[in-house]
């Protein structure tokens, strides 16, 4: 059986509904577990246990969160060199960009040489003003049922050894 851990940072709830979607669509596929686990949880074990990874965080000051980034800090030498080439991708819910934080997560990921399968999925929410930012956020039906298809693509390449 294959596993798919997904680490998640979210504080007004974009980025947890995108990972929950995710999740639900990686639950699809048979023959994969899916661990959804909270950023300031998880540690070097969960990734030396799972077979790929799902990262998903708000982008917050043209930056991936601190939370997701001190989930890094804390695991990322442990785990050198015992992860390397599985299968990963980026969820980032950001208020108007987004693509700093995925690449900040992309450049931890080739440090750690793993395998990305599909570019980073931004979701755009488009809060702009202090007001914006800090209230709570839904995620379209759109953007979520793309969360879904890609943690069902990573699922499903994780079952059929592709990853």
């Amino acid at each position: 059986m294959k596993s798919l851990l997904i680490v998640h940072h979210s504080v007004t709830g974009g980025t947890l509904q995108m990972a929950q979607a995710a999740a639900a669509g990686a639950r699809r596929e048979v023959g994969v577990t899916v661990r959804l686990e909270p950023a300031a949880a998880a540690g070097p074990q969960a990734l030396i246990e799972c077979d790929g990874y799902l990262f998903a965080c708000p982008e917050n000051l043209a930056a991936m969160s601190g939370v997701m980034k001190d989930f890094f800090d804390r695991t990322y030498y442990f785990v050198l060199d015992r992860i390397q080439g599985r299968a990963y991708a980026i969820l980032v819910c950001a208020g108007s960009d987004g693509s700093n934080a995925a690449r900040q997560i992309q450049r931890i990921a080739a440090g750690w040489r793993l395998r990305d399968i599909a570019p980073p999925l931004i979701v755009c929410t488009h809060a702009q003003t202090a007001e914006e930012i800090l209230r709570p956020k839904r995620i379209g039906a759109q953007d979520l049922a793309r969360c879904e298809e890609l943690g069902a693509t990573l699922a499903a390449g994780l079952a059929l050894g592709i990853f």
